[in-house]
């Protein structure tokens, strides 16, 4: 009998073990797919739209890829992928190039993202241009559309890739009458 309540503790110690493990796991995609959507909410701010965050996203993890294959890979129409790559790609946020292939036939164009340090750098530069129009707003109204974006607020990141830009001089910020 005794050997009876050993094995019966033991089956109940796996089963709780088995039902800890799977809380965690829950938790942990749980986590996961709240992060990755937080992530695309921020791409969707920068990007303007969520399909184009979730197409960015999508190219970063599979560069080289066919608007066919993103659509696939997405989940979203084929004519929505094709509008919104031909967009991105006006923007220069995605790179294309022809798919080399050994038979006959057409060529499709293949995609890359550009890397989020860059992305990051595009949208700095656009946010302080926003910015110092707001600044700038009484000047522009006095003459008409004729007033520039220069103004107090320069934006600088850090920490990025070698291509982001150099923040400016303190001269040239501090221009301001």
């Amino acid at each position: 009998m005794a050997d009876e309540d050993t094995q019966t503790d033991e089956t109940g110690g796996d089963e709780e073990i088995q039902s800890a493990r799977d809380r965690l796991e829950e938790g942990a995609d749980k986590a996961i797919g709240e992060f990755d959507q937080s992530v695309v909410d921020l791409l969707a701010w920068l990007l303007d739209t969520e399909t184009r965050a979730r197409i960015y996203v999508y190219l970063r993890q599979n560069p080289d890829s066919t608007s066919e294959e993103v659509a696939e890979g997405t989940g979203l129409y084929p004519s929505t992928v094709r509008e919104a790559l031909a967009e991105l790609h006006d923007e220069t946020t995605v790179m294309r190039g022809k798919r080399e292939s050994a038979g006959a036939g057409n060529n499709p164009y293949e995609y890359e993202a550009i890397s989020p340090s860059e992305l990051v750098s595009e949208a700095v530069g656009q946010v302080q241009n926003q910015l110092n129009a707001v600044f700038n707003l009484d000047e522009r109204l006095s003459r008409g559309q004729d007033g520039s974006d220069d103004g107090p607020v320069t934006i600088s990141v850090s920490g990025g890739s070698a291509d982001a830009p150099a923040p400016a001089d303190e001269e040239d910020s501090d221009d301001t009458e």
